[in-house]
């Protein structure tokens, strides 16, 4: 039974995670705690016979997938399609911060309102057409293979429900995923039809 096999691994905890900053589109590093997790995580990763390596362009995910680049030979495809949600005009301040200057999209943001598109960023909508049209994309050129893909939260939560075909009805309910720093989620896509969820940020290999 064929089976592509798709790692969906969120970046390594960001000096913008560690002051409890929205990241968004901000080009935050790793921390010094981040480059460590990112190091695990190749590690654990290594053997797993990938085939292809994709990463949203952002600087955090770019160095969190470079250890296991260089563990495996694989180059880094890089695309902007899995990057964070935009924030607008909440980018790179503190959840505080953002709470009180902008309390209305802060709430949305909370209440996870999928088609709230927020001022100067994105809705969850706009950012599952980008990710999900790119993760489709992977899929198909990897068929039978395991691709490891370096994101955000906000958009691996999007990710995961889009390929367990949660997003698919027309009124939709608030529904989370929660990734830790380098946690990973594996889902096996079996191509005559069945989906199997392995883990969902899974955190074993940083203790």
């Amino acid at each position: 039974m064929e089976t592509t096999r798709v790692l969906l691994v969120r970046h390594g905890q960001s000096e913008g995670n560690a002051e409890r900053r929205f990241g968004g589109h901000t080009a935050t590093p790793l921390s010094e705690r981040g480059q460590e997790q990112a190091e695990a995580t190749a590690r654990a990763l290594g053997g797993e016979g990938l085939t292809a390596i994709y990463s949203s362009d952002l600087l955090r995910a770019v160095q969190t997938a470079a250890p296991l680049a260089r563990e495996t030979g694989l180059e880094i495809v890089q695309t902007e399609a899995f990057r964070e949600r935009g924030v607008g005009q909440m980018e790179g301040l503190t959840f505080e911060e953002a709470a009180q200057a902008f309390p209305e999209e802060y709430a949305a943001l909370l209440r996870r309102d999928f088609e709230y598109v927020l001022t100067g960023g994105e809705s969850y909508r706009q950012t599952l057409d980008r990710a999900a049209d790119e993760l489709d994309r992977a899929v198909r050129l990897n068929r039978g293979g395991t691709i490891a893909v370096f994101s955000h939260t906000g958009t691996i939560c999007i990710l995961a429900l889009h390929l367990l075909g949660a997003l698919d009805a027309p009124a939709l309910r608030p529904v989370w995923i929660a990734s830790a720093n380098c946690g990973v989620t594996r889902i096996h896509l079996q191509h005559e039809g069945l989906i199997r969820v392995v883990a969902v940020n899974d955190t074993r290999h940083l203790k």
